[in-house]
């Protein structure tokens, strides 16, 4: 762990020391998310994220944008997901998954004001919130992991920005018979320091 440690700060450092531009701050979005899978309602539902991020240029066109996220799945039950549990929950409609995110994005940026993003993030689930079951409570795995891609435009020191996520894991905790993956377009504005 330390060996990992001690080689992430010395390849951060390179950066840093090589960057062309430096800059952070806050940012703030919507989400608009669903899972696929038979137990979910074809659509997306409507959550948000706030966090901060890092925006490292190695060269003009290119560099790296770290963020640190909390982001928000909301979800709404099909029928068939009362089959997989022993008591009712036909009452259940809604549930929200709270995870923090860690996207990890190549911006390669053909003009000052436009900057294409791509890249993997690693979420981790905090919490799992429903008004009926605690049986959902072990419904999804403690983590996800999706690659973004969108685009992010640069107005002044805002960032304006939209990109679409799709899962690459199984979130789904119960059987292996049916994979639940996530797929979210996240809009949101971030503000550069």
């Amino acid at each position: 762990m330390k060996r990992i440690i001690v080689f992430s700060v010395v390849v951060l450092s390179s950066f840093f020391v090589n960057a062309q531009g430096f800059s952070f701050g806050p940012k703030v979005g919507a989400n608009i998310s669903g899972i696929s899978g038979l137990q979910f309602k074809n659509g997306y539902e409507f959550g948000y994220h706030l966090g901060g991020f890092a925006e490292i240029m190695i060269s003009d066109k290119i560099g790296i944008q770290p963020e640190v996220l909390w982001s928000q799945t909301a979800l709404t039950t099909g029928s068939s997901l009362s089959d997989l549990y022993s008591t009712s929950l036909s009452e259940l409609t809604k549930i929200k998954l709270n995870y923090i995110t860690i996207p990890i994005l190549l911006n390669i940026r053909p003009a000052k004001f436009i900057t294409f993003q791509v890249g993997p993030q690693f979420g981790i689930l905090q919490d799992k919130k429903n008004s009926v079951s605690t049986n959902v409570q072990s419904a999804f795995k403690s983590g996800d992991f999706s690659m973004l891609a969108g685009v992010q435009l640069k107005v002044l020191s805002f960032r304006v920005y939209g990109r679409y996520g799709i899962g690459l894991t199984n979130i789904n905790d119960l059987s292996n018979q049916e994979a639940w993956k996530s797929r979210t377009l996240q809009i949101g504005i971030g503000l550069g320091l």
